[in-house]
């Protein structure tokens, strides 16, 4: 089967706990027989006249201590198996995260967020019920009713025996044709529940939005829609469900009248006695569980694979920029160049960049300008490798950057993007995202190099206020300064700002940027922005105009250039003291 195989890994690893929980269940299954056949034979010593005090006050405490004996047997295999179950949740849950991880951009637009979240929650419960109470089902169909069947052969008659049991070959029939039917369905459901997470995400993220658009009953109409279609789906599934017991119940009532029809014939001409008629129907009455455990071991199995083939779907997509084989050791980034380099979003169908060329050297400062959609933020995610970077046209220290190693790369940047997550923890655990360790004296620095201070020091709670999901308890400005904070406190060999001071004013930006200049002495800056104060002290500024360079040069051989970035300054120095 491909559940097994593809958990093979999981079983191999847990093979002697499983090894003890199958025993277990099929000891209990040995012990199980024993009571029926104890209370057939108090019976025909019942009807015989020979059942003596003792001989019953014997059986009973048999019957008390088998009790007992099961009840251990029974709880410590509970235990063992649905332990396995929670830990096989844990492990693919932590293998899925390090796996989304580990994977760029062009995976996320492939995959939206709610269907990742199916993956980690309704997804990984299936493949562990199916670890856990689906083993259970197995054993007992396999054992249980493996044991029941060779006793009624042994104990009481092969002849009865087969004929109660002819109904069953059709109750295997059934089941197999519903469980593919489950299969189907339930892969429909799955993905409409990760729809309705995607569309639950955006509203609970855009509910401001929403509000001032004045749309909710509108994103309220269309919520319930995609609910609806989830409950639909669902119970199409739930419908298919609900056949497989009462279809077992039929066919098991059918094997109680065969049985006790044609078993009360057998007495009557005495092949067997009363007793063993009853010990028959009570073994009988305990082919009823491992038969519904068949039918719900075909569910959980259908809905378990359904859901490995969609998280292995997952686990097998590989990552656009996959690490070198043969890495060259560089040790620190000595400079950044670009040759000639060019760049297109996997959809795009026209390039972002196109022939972009310049060399910066440690402890230079690049600034990077343009229009709207110029391709500023796209040149500093080459240096990230979130997107696969043409051959030989990037470089670091010499070495073209696909021959360095992806984490090494990520150890020299620190990167502030335009969309500044922040964790829904306190502004200190924000700060401290990529040093957990720093001391109070490198965070209460960072505050200070970031100019944000002065907010924290007006907040109730310090740096121990909680910014809420996605910092919704703070402004534009403040996001801005606590994402440079996190940024500077990693003191990184390179520092990326992508228009990380557009919502902070003019004076706090300058303190921002001096600090900056006084503490990175000597470490690499490149600052994409739309304002131009930001990168006049830069020493080496480069306008982009449609993926490509259009001017390039210093603060004061641009102006004397006179182009887009004389007229763009004009204009913003004019724009600034009328402010004033």
């Amino acid at each position: 089967m491909s559940f097994v195989s593809r958990l093979m890994w999981f079983f191999k690893k847990r093979w002697g706990y499983y090894a003890l929980a199958i025993g277990l269940m099929a000891t209990v299954s040995l012990l199980t027989t024993v009571p029926p056949k104890l209370i057939g034979n108090t019976i025909d010593h019942i009807r015989d006249g020979d059942l003596t005090a003792s001989g019953l006050s014997a059986t009973v405490a048999l019957l008390v201590g088998l009790s007992l004996l099961l009840y251990v047997m029974v709880y410590v295999w509970i235990t063992t198996l649905f332990g396995n179950s929670a830990l096989i949740e844990k492990l693919l849950r932590g293998k899925l995260l390090a796996h989304l991880t580990k994977m760029t951009p062009g995976f996320f637009q492939r995959n939206s967020t709610g269907q990742l979240m199916a993956l980690a929650t309704n997804d990984i419960l299936a493949i562990g019920q199916t670890a856990g109470f689906g083993v259970m089902t197995l054993v007992n169909t396999v054992v249980g009713a493996s044991v029941v069947i060779v006793t009624m052969i042994s104990a009481i008659s092969f002849k009865l025996m087969l004929a109660a049991l002819v109904p069953l070959p059709f109750l295997a029939v059934v089941i197999s044709k519903l469980g593919k039917q489950v299969r189907s369905r339930f892969l429909e459901a799955q993905s409409s529940f990760g729809k309705m997470n995607d569309h639950a995400l955006e509203s609970i993220s855009g509910i401001r939005v929403i509000r001032s658009y004045v749309q909710e009953e509108r994103d309220l109409n269309a919520f319930d829609g995609v609910v609806t279609d989830v409950m639909n789906k669902n119970k199409r599934v739930a419908i298919l469900n609900a056949l497989f017991q009462p279809t077992i119940s039929f066919i098991v009532g059918v094997s109680y009248s065969i049985g006790i029809g044609y078993g009360s014939y057998m007495v009557l001409n005495s092949e067997i006695t009363l007793g063993q008629l009853i010990s028959f129907n009570i073994y009988l009455g305990m082919l009823i569980w491992p038969m519904i455990a068949f039918g719900e071991f075909i569910n959980i199995l259908q809905r378990g694979t359904a859901s490995s083939d969609r998280l292995e779907t997952s686990l097998g997509e590989k990552t656009d920029v996959p690490d070198t084989d043969a890495p060259i050791a560089v040790e620190t980034p000595t400079r950044i160049e670009m040759r000639k380099l060019g760049f297109a979003y996997p959809t795009a169908a026209q390039p972002s960049l196109a022939d972009i060329s310049f060399v910066l050297e440690r402890g230079e400062t690049l600034g990077i300008v343009g229009k709207t959609g110029s391709g500023k933020s796209t040149l500093l995610k080459q240096l990230l490798r979130q997107y696969p970077v043409k051959t030989e046209a990037l470089f670091i220290g010499d070495v073209p950057i696909e021959r360095i190693e992806l984490e090494r790369v990520k150890r020299w940047i620190a990167y502030v993007p335009q969309e500044h997550l922040l964790l829904s923890k306190s502004i200190r655990d924000n700060i401290a995202l990529g040093k957990p360790d720093a001391a109070p004296e490198e965070i209460a620095e960072a505050v200070r190099l970031a100019s944000f201070a002065d907010d924290i020091a007006a907040m109730p709670e310090g740096l121990e206020t909680v910014v809420g999901e996605r910092g919704v308890m703070l402004s534009g400005g403040q996001k801005q300064r606590l994402a440079i904070a996190r940024a500077l406190i990693v003191d990184s060999d390179i520092l990326l700002l992508d228009d990380a001071l557009s919502a902070v004013d003019a004076r706090t930006e300058s303190r921002i940027l001096h600090n900056i200049r006084s503490e990175r002495a000597g470490k690499t800056t490149l600052i994409a922005t739309h304002r131009l104060s930001a990168v006049s002290h830069a020493n080496w500024i480069i306008v982009l105009n449609e993926g490509r360079i259009q001017e390039a040069g210093t603060h004061d051989q641009l102006m004397l250039l006179g182009g887009w970035y004389k007229e763009q300054w004009d204009r913003q120095q004019m724009e600034s003291s009328l402010d004033q």
